[in-house]
C-alpha cells in the first residue's frame, strides 16, 4: 500500500500540519517507507509465537513498603480556616 500526494495532503490537513509544497514529496516518501515496513512485518509468520509484554524477560524490582513520615494531619488541619470530620471545607464554586 502506498499513499498518493492527495492522501498525504488530506492527512496533513486532518493532523493540522502545515506542509510546504517542497516538503510533500519527502513526506510522502517517508510515509510510504513506514507503510512498507508495516507490510513487511505483517508477512512474518508468527504461528506458535506467544505474545510478550516486553522484548526482554524482566521483573519489576519492588521495594519494601514502609512508613517514612509521621501522621501530621491534626497539625495541618489546626491552621486550616474550616475543617469538618477530618476534611478541609472550601467555598462552593460550582452551583
Amino acid at each position: 500500500m502506498s499513499l498518493s500526494d492527495d492522501q498525504v495532503r488530506r492527512l496533513a490537513r486532518l493532523a493540522r500540519i502545515a506542509l510546504q509544497s517542497g516538503e510533500l514529496a519527502a513526506v510522502t516518501e517517508r510515509l510510504n517507507g513506514v507503510l512498507a515496513m508495516v507490510e513487511e512485518i505483517r508477512r512474518v509468520d508468527t504461528t506458535g509465537v506467544e505474545p510478550m509484554a516486553h522484548a526482554q524477560d524482566l521483573a519489576q524490582p519492588l521495594r519494601e513498603d514502609y512508613v517514612t513520615e509521621s501522621d501530621q494531619r491534626a497539625r495541618y488541619q489546626a491552621v486550616a480556616p474550616a475543617v469538618e470530620q477530618g476534611l478541609y471545607l472550601v467555598p462552593r464554586v460550582i452551583e
